[in-house]
């Protein structure tokens, strides 16, 4: 006898090539439909940027239910799960991730998936748990407080220095200054507690100072 021989035996008899249980594949889909709903909701609700991308938060689910997928057909025939590790090893994503947090939802996904799709359903949940309980706590940290870009055009040093000490008592720190034939454009970080911005009427009144724009930052404070 062959050693092939021997290998196809050995993977016969040992069950790999069984037929799957078709309740494990619809609760193992439908646990992870469910956490992926809940990830997505979770997502839609505690998102900080400024700008919410909705494809994304879909995408969370999709993620989920797939990596679930991929789970089942690997954990139950020996060949699929050979072909799967050698067609995933040549895929490349090349979309970039700005915002940490897009890639811990990621992750949430994955695991998910991996988990509901290994047919623990515990741990998945007990994960769900944790993982919300831990976002609702840094978000209200989070929510204390707003970070702005105020971007301001001037034309004379007074007009910046008098617009500098319109922050008064508040976190600030000068990002950029760029001089452009006796005018010049500031961006300043400033940390607001409250949604109180009305340094930004004080500034507009300063002469010398032409405009002052306001943009919400979803970045970190420097200092």
């Amino acid at each position: 006898m062959s050693i092939q021989d021997v290998l196809k035996k050995s993977f016969l008899e040992s069950g790999a090539f069984d037929g799957v249980n078709l309740a494990n594949i619809v609760l193992g889909l439908l646990t992870a439909l469910i956490l992926g709903a809940v990830i997505y909701l979770v997502y839609s609700k505690f998102y900080v940027g400024v700008i919410y991308s909705r494809s994304f938060a879909v995408t969370l689910i999709g993620m989920t239910l797939l990596t679930s997928m991929v789970t089942l057909a690997i954990s139950t025939n020996v060949v699929i799960s050979l072909g799967m590790v050698g067609a995933l090893s040549i895929v490349r994503f090349r979309t970039a991730i700005k915002d940490p947090m897009d890639l811990l939802y990621l992750f949430w996904a994955i695991t998910t998936g991996i988990t509901s799709g290994a047919n623990m359903y515990l741990l998945a949940g007990v994960t769900a748990v944790v993982m919300i309980i831990m976002i609702c706590i840094f978000y209200h940290k989070q929510q204390r407080g707003k970070i702005y870009i105020a971007v301001i055009h001037y034309v004379n040093d007074e007009a910046g220095e008098n617009a500098i000490r319109a922050f008064g008592k508040l976190k600030y720190y000068i990002k950029s200054k760029t001089v452009r034939k006796g005018k010049t454009e500031m961006a300043v970080e400033v940390y607001c507690k409250k949604n109180d911005t009305h340094f930004l009427d004080v500034i507009r009144d300063i002469e010398g100072v032409e405009d002052a724009t306001l943009i919400q930052y979803n970045g970190e404070y420097h200092g």
